[in-house]
């Protein structure tokens, strides 16, 4: 089992990295969280991991900090979450607003998340809410609260997406969670292309 990966970041693209250690180059699945996370192509880095081994394939899946990949594996322990929608969870909201939304029963929230679907979500509350409500009163851990994002910001992205046929609605969503998620200090640019992907 590879415990974490300490190398040369060579590859960065929103779903995926690839870690240059010692020479070999590693593919690590990741999320948007550690996206922004990482630095600059050609810095070291460092991530934990977990191996998920399937008849057909053996694929890694890399975060920025113990607690992303504590909750990514409380996810993936829920029937109905496997590794690439607990992926899309924490790439769609923030790991304290997943932690919020589960310890406030907040179904919509969770099924707000493409792929999870009511069932999913009630499943999702009542297998992790106890589990996440003690470790929160233990690490003393508050969910990020973000401020409003830059409406002018928002809503000129939002005309760009529209224009490229992107449903508004969906559109809108795929906006706040990424300006939740980096704040309003992201480009316009960015935040199109993160919205696009």
């Amino acid at each position: 089992m590879i415990a974490y990966l300490d190398g040369k970041l060579a590859y960065k693209d929103p779903t995926y990295v690839i870690i240059d250690v010692a020479g070999v180059g590693y593919l690590v699945k990741i999320s948007l969280q550690t996206y922004a996370a990482l630095h600059n192509t050609g810095e070291r880095c460092k991530l934990h991991t977990l191996q998920i081994i399937r008849e057909d394939s053996h694929t890694l899946f890399g975060f920025s900090d113990g607690a992303e990949k504590e909750l990514f594996e409380d996810l993936i322990s829920v029937s109905g979450i496997g590794p690439s929608t607990a992926i899309i969870m924490l790439s769609s909201l923030s790991s304290g607003e997943i932690k919020h939304a589960i310890v406030s029963e907040d179904v919509r929230t969770i099924q707000s998340i493409k792929g999870i679907g009511l069932k999913t979500a009630q499943r999702a509350i009542i297998e992790l809410k106890d589990k996440l409500k003690k470790d929160s009163m233990l690490g003393g851990v508050t969910p990020n609260i973000f401020a409003p994002a830059n409406t002018a910001l928002r809503n000129e992205a939002l005309t760009a997406l529209v224009t490229l046929g992107i449903q508004r609605a969906a559109a809108e969503k795929s906006i706040d969670t990424i300006l939740k998620r980096e704040g309003s200090d992201i480009t316009l640019e960015q935040l199109i292309k993160l919205a696009l992907r």
